[in-house]
């Protein structure tokens, strides 16, 4: 019997949705009807490709948002100006490959406002249209399960900074109390919830690179304590949670390592863990899991991302299926699931990889899963 396959969330948008989406981002007048009426078919043919791909657990691939994290400036009031604007910290180690990039277009455009004012909802409407968009699709597509991803009240804070609570702790606090009825909201309406974490990675060498590690997992771990909060009423075995280094191709030099932030990573109130298991940096930390078994909660299900998200190879499926395995050996072959490092379209109108190869990946991993499973 194959593994069952996923992905982190996040797949390629059509140039008709990526002008939609920026006409909105920019303010260029736009027909609200038909903005809705391309994300519709956009999130069908999504669904309808990676049905055609094999992926048993399907999402939106995040069509209408600008970002997996700022796309909350759209749904709740509080965020005006702008964030300053910080490159990851290996980056900066290398000017002349982050000059290239720049100059290149190899960094997303789009604005990361300041919490400015009380956070607050502005309503689930453009919630529901998602999560309409998306059951529509799975329904007519013959989609069984699906998921939805939304942000974390960490990732909130690393891109939308504050400059409005007191403490950094007391704007992580609201942004918990506000992002329970998105997370609820998508629970109850039979969906898997995602909920996207890169804070507790990324963010070490992106906006905490002056700490050491033990001050940053201290950090971490009130962003942990956050989530939690929100999550509270939701079911653990309806929610999934995704860390990463940034989907970037670069360096990563300044990456702190799963060895540290497995604790973190552990303790949060979520049964699917998806993780990198591609990136060259972070490949050989399955012997963290291996080696720290016993600290595996037997309740969780790892999803490790034995497909790359950052280039255009295309995995061997006998590949896909050795990095199962080695989950496999620890956890057994019913606690794993097989995903992909990263989304492939992390911020719309942007990404390394092709959208055809996007899904050529997707196939691999269908096929690796089902190597993997039948041996």
């Amino acid at each position: 019997m194959p593994i069952l396959t996923t992905h982190a969330g996040s797949l390629p948008r059509s140039q008709k949705v990526v002008d939609f989406i920026f006409a909105r981002e920019h303010g260029t007048p736009y027909d609200a009807a038909e903005f809705d009426a391309a994300m519709t078919e956009a999130v069908s043919d999504t669904v309808a490709k990676q049905v055609a791909a094999g992926v048993g657990v399907v999402s939106d691939g995040e069509t209408s948002k600008i970002s997996y994290a700022t796309y909350v400036k759209d749904r709740y009031t509080g965020f005006s100006g702008d964030s300053p604007r910080n490159a990851p910290a290996d980056l900066k180690k290398f000017p002349t490959f982050l000059k290239r990039l720049a100059d290149d277009g190899g960094t997303p455009q789009y604005a990361r406002p300041m919490c400015t004012g009380e956070v607050r909802s502005k309503g689930q409407g453009e919630l529901q249209k998602d999560i309409a968009n998306l059951k529509a699709a799975m329904a007519e597509h013959g989609a069984q399960r699906g998921f939805m991803n939304a942000a974390s009240p960490g990732v909130i804070s690393l891109f939308l900074q504050n400059d409005f609570y007191p403490t950094r702790d007391a704007y992580l606090a609201a942004l918990a109390d506000v992002m329970r009825e998105e997370y609820r909201t998508i629970v109850d309406a039979g969906l898997d919830l995602q909920l996207d974490c890169p804070d507790l990675a990324l963010s070490r060498h992106m906006l905490f690179n002056d700490l050491s590690d033990d001050d940053f997992l201290k950090i971490a771990a009130t962003h942990v304590d956050a989530l939690n909060h929100a999550l509270a009423d939701i079911p653990q075995e309806r929610v999934r949670v995704h860390i990463c280094w940034g989907n970037y191709e670069g360096p990563h030099v300044c990456d702190i390592g799963m060895e540290k932030v497995f604790d973190t990573f552990m303790s949060i109130k979520a049964r699917y863990l998806l993780f990198e298991t591609s990136n060259p940096r972070h490949a050989h930390e399955w012997v963290v899991f291996r080696d720290r078994k016993a600290d595996i909660p037997d309740d969780r299900v790892l999803v490790p991302g034995v497909v790359d998200t950052t280039t255009n190879f295309v995995e061997h499926p006998e590949l896909v299926a050795q990095r199962l395995e080695r989950f496999m050996q620890i956890v057994g072959k019913e606690r794993v699931i097989a995903g992909s490092d990263c989304g492939f379209g992390t911020f719309a109108g942007f990404g390394a990889v092709d959208p055809e190869i996007a899904y050529a990946k997707l196939e691999a991993l269908r096929d690796g899963a089902a190597l993997a499973g039948a041996r």
